[in-house]
């Protein structure tokens, strides 16, 4: 996978806030799209299944994931101030959009989101080919994520970013 580099002026936090999409695509194939809202502190992952998902599979599967963070981030002694579950049909596939306040994600909570949506599709989640890191290359994405996760919290910056994939490189744009 490549890696577009792009220059920022202006804040610290949007070059850091690109970092952290960057290093959780990279890290977890599996997401599909990520957005980042600044004013909000809100990160939405999305993922997508190669397969339409039932009403009552996707409510399932929603509650089970919404029933994993909540314990997660109890665990954690923390409250989290959004976890929400949002998904529609494109044609035969199903996209599915997970909404977290910056302020109380970590990455093994990403993890566990992650573990989830490759336990329950098993077989129909899209993702893409990382073939190509070796261990410590995914472990060092790991110590960025949890680096640039502390230093987007409270920052409030007015650019909305972007990412995702295409051809084998990773993609950012503020919206």
């Amino acid at each position: 996978m490549k890696f577009l580099g792009h220059t920022y002026k202006g804040k610290d936090d949007t070059g850091d806030s690109v970092g952290l999409l960057i290093s959780i695509l990279v890290r977890y194939p599996e997401v599909a799209t990520i957005n980042f809202d600044p004013g909000q502190q809100v990160l939405k992952f999305n993922f997508i299944a190669s397969r339409v998902l039932k009403h009552d599979e996707m409510n399932r599967f929603s509650r089970r994931l919404l029933d994993s963070i909540e314990v997660f981030n109890k665990l954690e002694n923390k409250v989290t101030r959004l976890s929400a579950v949002d998904y529609q049909e494109c044609g035969n596939f199903t996209m599915i959009e997970i909404q977290r306040d910056v302020e109380t994600l970590v990455r093994e909570e990403i993890a566990l989101i992650v573990a989830l949506f490759r336990q329950s599709l098993e077989g129909s989640l899209i993702q893409e080919d990382n073939g190509s890191f070796y261990e410590e290359d995914l472990l060092i994405q790991e110590e960025i994520i949890d680096h640039m996760l502390e230093s987007v919290k409270g920052c409030a910056g007015d650019k909305k970013l972007f990412a995702f994939r295409e051809e084998g490189r990773v993609l950012v744009f503020n919206k």
